[in-house]
């Protein structure tokens, strides 16, 4: 591992960069000691600190601690300085020592895969962890785990009893289908829990006052409406786990919806409560991003979250989806309370986060903030980056006629702009744009005419759609042109297939007012206009495996007219398909392909790059597909011999060759590098070396500032964009 100090200086020298929010964020925890330090995780693999109350917020290091959507960090009960997150998704226990500005392993027996974690409140020595491999117990503050017994399915929630004495404690577990009790400070387990439904628990929590000895225990179930009777939900018990009743008391939603031509009932994905008042209870509605809190034990209830703006309920503060759709009523991915303070609240969702310090009666948005000067907020302002950047970004760019206009082409956020060199951000939502802008083509000789590539379907070419993961066969996409520097778009997809276009790019040597155009279509192979975009033909002869594979993902035009398309891996029946999958060449304008790597097969080439000086230099990364053969290839004789000059990855998602400085070449490294993602070599692959500063290491792809050697653009697989210094 590198030094703290080498590592925190190299991160010092780089800057998030564009909207912050817009991907899902999960577990969030706040510090007992101070509310104003606060942990989230993300799905993308990252994980943010903030020291100011979610005003600000840090990546921490890949080094240090990856994102874990399913167990929430504790903090110790005593000591303000000590944290306890898991690491990853697959990796162990994490413990900081200086309020998680750095972290490392502990507790080395205990195995990868944690969902859940607890700690004594009253006892900072005592730990729980539920795993994938069982339930285990830590009396020497997480050095070392010993497994319990008796717990039967996957652990969605502890409570550690403070009315029972130090050294014995009571605890109790939510896990599978029941709630389990241990009368020996976690080493054995019972079942217990006569009153509660059937069914597959989402979430428990329990709250003991030492003081009063009272013992309040909430779980939730899963919930369907049958015959008109609302089951599962909400559950409380008060006698010690032994019986439970249903506390879906009169004002918490229980009203199926229609969704799909079905009827779903609402699931409360989450239940937080307190030590400090333990009938003050929160339970949180999946779908409505809905906050519920009784002050009763489930008695009553009462709705606190209100986004819709023109609502004369609105309490949330302000974000830029509340701006441009009206309201910000996401799916609920996270929840959590501060064990100190009843009041304060903090939930994530798909695209934002937000907390509460009044018990909800008002909510501040913590994943951005309006730019200062604007006034009222409304549709089409500005928006401030925080930090807590969570979204992927396939490519950034700087306009070729106004250097202060920046472009970042997004996705889940669609689209956003900058007119002030990227300092602030005009979050963009009206159609044609789609889930996400894949690729932007300027027009050379006509400022502020933009060609984009748009789809509903995301993370093409990564491991969810190869996978089937996140796939739709019935995903769109099409062509939009803006002609006021993206300030709005319009559809130019006549004649076109509704796939998604993952890539766009302009011939500058076709007529001002007849551009030639090229679309590459995810499962339609490519299409060609030459009359600016205003009908299209397919252009597919020779191109990938017509019938079986035309995931055409990525094109470019060579300055000296040879154009090149990547298909990309399919995936069916479990098994890689052989047919189609390659980089391709045209000399002809697309009337014809020819497969450039037959030399040298790839099941899943990914991204490519190409020598400005020589159109036979080409850089093509790889994934493994159910082989080795994933990493970085070189090629000097336009495809007759490759050689792999890198396989610091299993999967390398491409190359980017400096435009002005042809033999530096950036390595992106993506899904699970092991270590660094981006890499330099300034001998055209003979060696490398890495960029040890950036917190984030599933990179995808390199931009240049024309104006500026010394920088870049790092465009990234879940963290948007880090701009940095263009060496190691």
């Amino acid at each position: 591992m590198i030094a703290d100090d080498t590592l925190r200086a190299a991160m010092a020298r780089w800057e998030s960069v564009g909207l912050s929010g817009g991907g899902g964020m999960f577990t969030p925890a706040i510090s007992p000691h101070d509310p104003d330090l606060i942990i989230v995780n993300c799905d993308m693999s990252c994980a943010f600190r903030s020291t100011d109350c979610g005003e600000t917020w840090e990546m921490f290091h890949h080094q240090y601690l990856m994102g874990n959507t399913r167990c929430r960090p504790v903090f110790h009960p005593a000591d303000p300085n000590v944290v306890y997150a898991a690491h990853g998704y697959h990796g162990g226990l994490r413990i900081s020592r200086d309020r998680g500005a750095t972290w490392e392993p502990i507790g080395e027996e205990l195995p990868a895969g944690l969902n859940e974690l607890a700690i004594d409140a009253g006892d900072g020595s005592f730990l729980l962890a539920g795993a994938w491999e069982g339930t285990f117990f830590s009396r020497d503050g997480g050095e070392n785990w010993q497994r319990a017994q008796g717990i039967r399915g996957e652990v969605v929630g502890f409570h550690i009893d403070q009315t029972s004495p130090q050294g014995r404690r009571r605890c109790f577990a939510g896990a599978g289908e029941a709630v389990f009790v241990s009368e020996d400070s976690g080493a054995t387990w019972n079942q217990i829990g006569e009153g509660l439904a059937a069914k597959k628990l989402l979430d428990f929590a329990g709250a003991s006052d030492e003081q009063t000895g009272e013992v309040v225990l909430y779980c939730s179930a899963e919930s369907e409406v049958v015959d008109g009777q609302f089951l599962g939900g909400v559950y409380r018990s008060r006698d010690g786990g032994l019986t439970w009743q249903q506390a879906m008391g009169a004002g918490i939603d229980t009203r199926a919806r229609e969704r799909w031509g079905r009827k779903f009932a609402p699931q409360y994905q989450f239940v937080l409560t307190t030590d400090v008042k333990p009938l003050t209870v929160y339970a949180c509605r999946e779908r409505s991003n809905q906050v519920y809190r009784s002050d009763d034990g489930g008695e009553t209830w009462r709705p606190t979250f209100f986004s819709e703006t023109g609502s004369a309920d609105l309490n949330l503060e302000p974000n830029y989806l509340t701006a441009e759709l009206g309201s910000s009523e996401m799916n609920l991915s996270g929840a959590g309370i501060n064990p100190a303070d009843p009041n304060m609240i903090i939930t994530t969702d798909w695209m934002c986060c937000q907390i509460t310090r009044d018990g909800g009666e008002s909510w501040k948005t913590l994943h951005t903030r309006p730019a200062a000067g604007q006034g009222e907020v409304a549709k089409g302002q500005r928006w401030e980056n925080t930090g807590l950047v969570v979204t992927t970004v396939w490519h950034y760019y700087i306009d070729p006629f106004e250097k202060n206009r920046h472009y970042m082409a997004y996705t889940d956020i669609k689209f956003a702009r900058s007119e002030d060199a990227g300092k602030t951000w005009y979050s963009q939502w009206d159609k044609p744009l789609r889930n996400t802008t894949y690729e932007l083509a300027f027009d050379p000789d006509t400022p502020g005419k933009i060609w984009g590539a748009f789809a509903d379907l995301h993370d093409i070419p990564n491991n969810n759609v190869i996978s089937g993961k996140h796939y739709w066969p019935r995903a769109g996409g099409g062509v939009g042109l803006s002609e006021d520097f993206g300030k709005t778009w319009r559809d130019s997809s006549e004649g076109l297939p509704n796939k998604p276009v993952v890539s766009i790019i302009l011939d500058p040597r076709s007529p001002k007012d007849a551009r030639v155009l090229y679309a590459a279509f995810f499962e339609a192979g490519v299409f060609k206009s030459t009359d600016d975009g205003e009908s299209w033909v397919k252009k597919s002869d020779g191109l990938g495996a017509p019938d079986t594979n035309e995931r055409a993902c990525r094109l470019i035009l060579h300055d000296d007219g040879t154009l090149f398309c990547l298909v990309t891996a399919l995936r069916k029946d479990d098994r890689y398909v052989p047919e189609g999958p390659g980089l391709y060449r045209s000399r002809d304008g697309a009337e014809s392909w020819e497969w450039t790597n037959s030399s040298q097969l790839l099941l899943w080439p990914k991204d490519f790059d190409v020598d400005p000086r020589d159109s036979n230099v080409i850089y093509l990364g790889a994934a493994d597909a159910d082989n080795r053969e994933g990493g970085l290839y070189k090629t000097t004789d336009g495809g007759e011999t490759w050689k792999r000059i890198s396989r610091e990855s299993h999967e390398v998602f491409g190359a980017t060759v400096h435009p002005k400085r042809p033999d530096w070449v950036y390595m992106c490294l993506c899904e699970g590098a092991p270590g660094h993602g981006l890499w330099l070599s300034k001998d055209g692959g003979e060696t490398w070396e890495p960029f040890v500063g950036i917190p984030f290491r599933n990179i995808q792809r390199v931009s240049f500032d024309p104006d500026d050697d010394s920088i870049i653009y790092v465009c990234t697989f879940g963290g948007s964009v880090w701009k940095g210094p263009a060496e190691p």
